[in-house]
């Protein structure tokens, strides 16, 4: 059974850095896109960072987290990694990790996804 597992949430001070990890595990497991969407409360979920494979290793990122945020994999170990530097109190959600097994023209968007993780809590404070 294919499953996300997530980790690295936590609480960390404005302006600090996290890593969170996604690790993919399941016997036939070949995702075209991973990602990561975030939802605060009483928001909807909000795309992050996406990362495609095809002929080359494509990344793909919101407005708000561009400059800030980098998405990473290690193919090896089937986990896909966020790096968030200069974190905001808005940055304050839970993150959820997907993947998506057919190629898609929207990997922005939550319906690209077969399978999703449970979701870390990242909380920064002001």
């Amino acid at each position: 059974q294919e499953q996300l597992v997530e980790s690295g949430g936590g609480l960390v001070h404005s302006g600090g850095s996290l890593r969170l990890s996604c690790a993919a595990s399941g016997r036939s497991f070949r995702a075209y896109a991973m990602a990561w969407f975030r939802q605060a409360p009483g928001k909807e979920r909000e795309f992050v960072a996406a990362i495609t494979w095809s002929s080359v290793i494509s990344t793909y990122y919101g407005d708000s987290v561009k400059t800030r945020f980098t998405i990473s994999e290690d193919g090896a170990k089937n986990t896909v990694y966020l790096r968030m530097d200069r974190l905001q109190p808005e940055d304050t959600a839970v993150y959820y990790c997907a993947a998506g097994l057919e190629f898609s023209r929207s990997v922005s968007s939550p319906v690209a996804y077969d399978y999703w993780g449970q979701g870390t809590q990242v909380t920064v404070s002001s």
